[in-house]
Formats: structure tokens, C-alpha cells, sequence
């Protein structure tokens, strides 16, 4: 039996161990991310949130490092990983890499169907990465979506890591409505003042939910409900001390990932927290800078005070009785501060730069924008790009895609979506690694194809001299790395059967046609030694 008391004693405390980020998180969303500036309760739909932006440069910056992140890792227009047989390679041609193209082709199919809801999600949280860098995905089964994921706001989130830095404990604190709540869990199971509120206020009433995950500390093996299940699942109305429903998983629904950490801190750090100080000073030079184009075009005046001048009229077009002298000097002129507009623009552009740095828009328009470039240039920038972005890859990849991929295919599997794999697959263990064919992954092993291409151009002057020099090189090896770098589709190559029979084929050719033409050879010595002979 659970005990109530335990789990909101848990809650109370990492509430307490998080309070020191959430004025962190509000202060870095007012001025970056205005739309998910909930963090001290919820904000009215539709509520102007821009009363501290100036400058919109960190807003823009946001929104392309999402952009920059969902297209380096998890581009919609291709199949951006693949699973395949863990240690023999790909298996292509033969039924495991047949089982495996078929899986990776449903992964994608599916998460990327209109009700998984994953574009969507991903891409806002790529954008809650880079502003809190901490982001929390739910990935479970939803009616008629198999997959389905839904990012949720940084505010509802609680976590624990285990002892080797794995998340393994999410709290989810969220509100419901009194309808929702009884349409979502076990009638008998809900208090009656909630019963309640959804008979009179069905849809005003709030009633808080707490959604806890934690690992089972004893699962029951060969169970099949939630006594079995190694992940805990249980659901708390925390203002009436009640549980309405507990279950589990089999897999953890959880993808929480963060941008970079601090030691002893669990919670991530993000670019926008980097560039907080930058933001904050072009927002204020922006404040200073209004001002300062607004007295440039409407200055104070300084005038003449001795009753001459008529009401002065500073429209455009009016005349202004009085405003020379008699020797035609001006009476009235404008005050000047010596303000410098120009220095003040190079310092905010400085400013500007700084911020899209953190956001990394600087980097990826250096390595993606410029000249027409020779096929080694764009390798070599290539190369350039997967070095500088290989520590944002390689999280991502272990706290976000890697147990992503693991939920959906436990999902799928445990739903018959999957076709049964090859008893050649089972008779090794059915263990799989996955291989991301991401534009960053392509870019990171980029070195591979430089250093090739680089020593064949190396050896080259060596082919006039000593033409059995390239005898040293595997052109079947040189092929593959180049296929590998450049992530090139597997369908463009044969298997090695398919090869064999080839060059078998081409090999029986070239002797069948090396005998014919050893054939009138072969018959005049054979004459000759006749005639000989005789």
C-alpha cells in the first residue's frame, strides 16, 4: 500500500530544493521566452508579456536555436537514426537487417503522424532547452496514437537522479479541472468534495493533481500488472491527501534533458542564462536609445527671452514670427547633449553578437553561410561544425533521443505494432545499438572522409612512379567510410552477396574472353609442334 504521507513529504522537499531556480527560470523567461513566463502561478490566456522587453534580438535568438537544434538532430524530412544489430554491423540484405529497416521505418512513421503530436513538442522543447536548459518530454500511448508526446512547462516539473546521475524519480504537479479529474481516474476512488465541485463546477473548479514516477523498490518477477512493472506510477490529489489511481510502466515515460550542468546541481543551465547579462544591457540600451532618437528628432529648444518671439509653433510647415533677429541669427535653436548615436549602435551590435553567440546562430551561420566552396572546403567545415557541436550532440543523445527510442519500441512491441523479429536476431541475444544519421552525426564523422580524401591526394604523385602503391588500399573500405561520413542512404549500396555475384560474374567473363583470344595462339603452337614432330 502506498503511503500518502511519504510522497508529499518527497514533493515538499524537492519543491525546496528547486525554489532557487524558479526565480532564475521567471527572470530569464520575462525577457527571452515571455510565453512561458508561468512560474509564480498561472497566467491569464492572452496576457501581454512584454513589459520588459525592449529589444527582441534574445527572442529571435531563441526561437532560430531551436530551429538550429531540431535541424542538426532531429530533422523531420529524414530518418535521423537507425537501429541496427548490436556489434555485426548492419545486417543488410539478410532478414535481421530486413527486420530492422522495418522497424526504423515504423518508428519514424508513426512518431511523426499528425496525432503523436512529436514536431510540435520537440521543437518547443528545444526552446525551453536553450532558455532553461532543462527540458521534460511524456512519451507514452494515447486513443489512436500509438506514440504520443507531450512537453510539459518547466514549472509542473520535479526530478531526482539516481546514484550514477540518471534521472529515475519525476513529480509532475499540475491542475485539473473537477470534470477532468473524473474522467481520469476511478470514480470510488475520488473524495467526495472533488465529486462534488464536478457536479456544480465542473469546469471552473481547479483541483490540484500530483503525477509521481519512481522506481519499483521490489518488483514481483513474472507479474504482468503493476507489482511486476519496474517503474512505479502513482497519482495524489495533494490538497485532500488522497491517491486516485497507481500503476506503472514497463519502460520510463520520462525524457528529461538538459543543456549543460553545473557540478551538484540537477537542474540544466542554458545559453539564455550565459547571455542573461547581455539581455538584460541591450534591453536597457534599447530603453536609453528610444530616448535618445526621440530628443534627436524632437529636441528641447533654447529661446530667446525677451517677449518678442509670437507662440512658438514647431509643426512642420509653420512659420515662427520672431525666430531671427535682425541680423538673421537664429533666436531659437536646439539644446545638444552630445550624444553619440553612432558609438551607441557599435556597442549594442557588440551586444547583439554576444547574445547570438550563446544561442550558437553566429556559429552555425559562419559554418553554413558563405562562398561557393570546393568539396574539401565542405568537408573541412563540416568537420569544423561536428567538433564544435559534438558536446550539445552527445547529451542529447544519451538524456533525450537514446531513452526516446528505447520508450517507443517498448511501446510498440508491447502493442504487436512490430513485426516478430528473425530467429537469426533471437539466437544472438536480440540486443540493437542505435546509429544517429542526423546532419550532426554526418557532420562529426566528416574527419573520417577528410582524412581519406586527403591521403589519396597525398598519394597520387606516387601513381606515375609506383603504380602497385594503391595495392595498400581497400577501395571496398574507402567506399564504405565515405558512405558512413557522408550518410548516404543504405539502399544505394549492394550487399556482399550481391557483390560476390558480381564480380564473379565480371571474373568468369574476362576468362572466357582471355581464352578466346589465347585460342588462335594456342592452335598454331599446337600446329607447329605437329609439324615438328612429323
Amino acid at each position: 500500500m502506498t503511503n500518502v504521507s511519504l510522497i508529499l513529504a518527497k514533493q515538499s522537499a524537492m519543491e525546496a530544493m528547486r525554489a532557487p531556480w524558479e526565480n532564475h527560470w521567471a527572470e530569464v523567461a520575462e525577457r527571452i521566452l515571455p510565453r512561458q513566463d508561468d512560474f509564480f502561478g498561472r497566467r491569464q490566456q492572452g496576457e501581454k508579456r512584454t513589459a520588459k522587453v525592449f529589444d527582441s534580438t534574445a527572442i529571435y535568438a531563441a526561437e532560430r536555436f531551436a530551429a538550429i537544434m531540431e535541424s542538426i538532430l532531429t530533422p523531420r524530412t529524414q530518418l535521423w537514426h537507425k537501429i541496427k544489430p548490436k556489434g555485426i554491423g548492419e545486417g543488410d540484405g539478410g532478414p535481421i537487417g530486413e527486420w530492422f529497416d522495418t522497424v526504423n521505418q515504423r518508428l519514424y512513421d508513426l512518431r511523426y503522424s499528425p496525432r503523436a503530436a512529436f514536431a510540435s513538442n520537440a521543437h518547443e522543447g528545444y526552446m525551453g532547452l536553450g532558455v532553461f536548459g532543462t527540458s521534460a518530454m511524456y512519451c507514452a500511448s494515447a486513443p489512436g496514437a500509438p506514440l504520443w508526446y507531450r512537453l510539459c512547462h518547466l514549472s509542473e516539473i520535479f526530478f531526482a537522479e539516481d546514484a550514477w546521475g540518471r534521472i529515475d524519480t519525476v513529480h509532475r504537479k499540475y491542475t485539473m479541472t473537477a470534470r477532468q479529474v473524473v474522467q481520469s481516474f476511478p470514480r470510488e476512488r475520488i473524495p467526495a468534495k472533488v465529486l462534488d465541485l464536478a457536479d456544480k463546477k465542473p469546469d471552473t473548479a481547479e483541483i490540484v493533481c500530483l503525477h509521481c514516477t519512481s522506481p519499483n523498490p521490489a518488483p514481483v518477477e513474472g507479474r504482468e500488472d503493476a507489482e511486476g512493472m519496474p517503474w512505479r506510477s502513482v497519482y495524489v490529489l495533494p490538497e485532500y491527501s488522497a491517491i486516485v489511481d497507481e500503476g506503472g510502466f514497463w519502460s520510463f515515460p520520462w525524457l528529461v534533458s538538459r543543456y549543460v550542468t553545473a557540478p551538484r546541481e540537477i537542474y540544466g543551465r542554458s545559453p539564455g542564462m550565459s547571455a542573461l547579462a547581455d539581455v538584460k544591457m541591450l534591453n536597457e540600451a534599447a530603453k536609453s536609445r528610444a530616448k535618445s532618437w526621440h530628443y534627436a528628432n524632437d529636441p528641447s529648444l533654447l529661446m530667446a527671452d525677451d517677449g518678442v518671439l509670437t507662440p512658438l509653433n514647431v509643426r512642420p510647415g509653420a512659420l515662427i514670427g520672431g525666430g531671427i533677429d535682425e541680423n538673421g541669427r537664429p533666436r531659437v535653436v536646439p539644446l545638444q547633449n552630445g550624444a553619440r548615436l553612432d558609438i551607441d549602435q557599435a556597442m549594442t551590435d557588440q551586444i547583439r553578437s554576444g547574445i547570438n553567440d550563446a544561442f550558437l546562430v553566429s556559429l552555425f551561420q559562419i559554418l553554413v553561410d558563405g562562398p561557393k566552396m570546393t568539396a574539401t572546403e565542405v568537408l573541412e567545415r563540416a568537420r569544423e561544425k561536428g567538433a564544435l557541436m559534438t558536446p550539445v550532440m552527445g547529451r542529447q543523445h544519451s538524456e533525450f533521443l537514446g531513452p526516446m527510442i528505447e520508450r517507443e519500441i517498448d511501446l510498440l512491441a508491447r502493442a504487436n505494432l512490430l513485426p516478430p523479429p528473425p530467429p537469426e536476431l533471437m539466437e544472438m541475444g536480440g540486443e540493437y545499438e542505435i546509429e544517429y544519421k542526423s546532419p550532426l552525426s554526418n557532420a562529426a564523422r566528416a574527419e573520417d572522409a577528410l582524412s581519406v580524401q586527403r591521403m589519396m591526394a597525398q598519394l597520387e604523385p606516387l601513381l606515375a612512379v609506383q603504380p602497385d602503391v594503391f595495392d595498400l588500399i581497400d577501395g571496398d573500405e574507402v567506399v564504405r567510410v565515405a558512405h558512413n561520413a557522408n550518410g548516404v542512404p543504405n539502399r544505394i549500396l549492394r550487399t556482399e552477396e550481391e557483390v560476390e555475384a558480381i564480380r564473379g560474374q565480371r571474373a568468369q567473363q574476362q576468362a572466357m574472353q582471355a581464352a578466346m583470344q589465347a585460342g588462335p595462339a594456342a592452335a598454331q603452337t599446337v600446329s607447329g609442334l605437329s609439324k615438328a614432330m612429323a
